[in-house]
């Protein structure tokens, strides 16, 4: 007769092999939703390559945020909703939902430069801020914000010294790790969030580039700096993963941006 194997695992041994399922299970669940709730929109733009935007539902939505990531912001969003860049963007994406607000990651189908090449006042890029703005008004009828991170604070300075100043199409801007060469027109009335992180060592994004640009508008106009503190700071110092990139303060950043949005104040 053919006798069975058995295996005998001890209790520490059974406790480590139910975390791992755990484990598995959650990241098979988060997927599972993420491909659910996460949607491709490409926008047209003229005769040439659209702009493609990842849209992230919330179950009732209050708000809408256009996030325009920094670098040269394309973001290499891919045809399942996946992304090439690990930008902090990327990385919070699945956070906004939690407190009632649809996050759409927006892309760039070519190099918007960095700070000597800075393209982000091109008419062109405006344009297709613009045709983004319009878009998600329309398809959500919901108020719209835009949140520049580094390179991309200068989209959203540009677009509402330019565009909308008294908030005609947008509800209001946030800009983090702000670049130094961004700055706000005193005729801009829309509500205005500054975020940096306080050891932030950049040397293009000091914290006083976002202090400046909040400092510097009216009493009358609604505007607010939150400096961030916490998490850690891996590779360059002006990279995605260091202090710059509010690596591992993702939580606390959406958290204090989807307040300013819900609330402004």
């Amino acid at each position: 007769m053919a006798r069975g194997k058995f295996w005998f695992l001890s209790q520490s041994s059974l406790n480590n092999t139910f975390s791992v399922i755990k484990v598995l299970l959650t990241l098979f669940l988060w997927v599972i939703n993420s491909s659910v709730l996460a949607q491709v929109i490409d926008i047209p733009h003229q005769d040439e390559a659209p702009t493609r935007t990842l849209l992230v539902n919330a179950t009732k939505p209050r708000a809408v945020v256009l996030l325009f990531p920094g670098g040269g912001g394309q973001a290499g969003i891919f045809d399942n909703g996946s992304a090439k860049s690990k930008h902090t963007f990327i990385r919070s994406l699945n956070l906004w939902a939690q407190y009632g607000i649809d996050a759409v990651l927006v892309d760039s189908p070519y190099n918007l430069g960095h700070t000597r090449s800075n393209l982000r006042g091109r008419q062109d890029h405006l344009n297709r801020v613009d045709e983004v703005v319009r878009f998600y008004k329309a398809k959500l009828n919901l108020p719209v914000w835009i949140f520049g991170h580094s390179m991309g604070s200068s989209t959203a300075t540009y677009y509402a010294n330019e565009f909308d100043s008294s908030g005609k199409k947008i509800s209001g801007i946030i800009i983090a790790g702000t670049i130094s060469t961004a700055y706000l027109n005193q005729d801009v009335e829309i509500p205005v969030l500054g975020m940096h992180h306080q050891q932030d060592a950049c040397g293009v994004t000091p914290v006083s580039a976002t202090s400046a640009i909040i400092n510097g508008r009216s009493s009358k106009q609604i505007s607010k700096l939150e400096i961030i503190d916490g998490g850690i700071s891996e590779g360059g110092i002006c990279d995605s993963f260091a202090y710059h990139g509010f690596n591992q303060s993702e939580p606390e950043l959406i958290k204090r941006a989807a307040q300013f949005i819900l609330n402004p104040k």
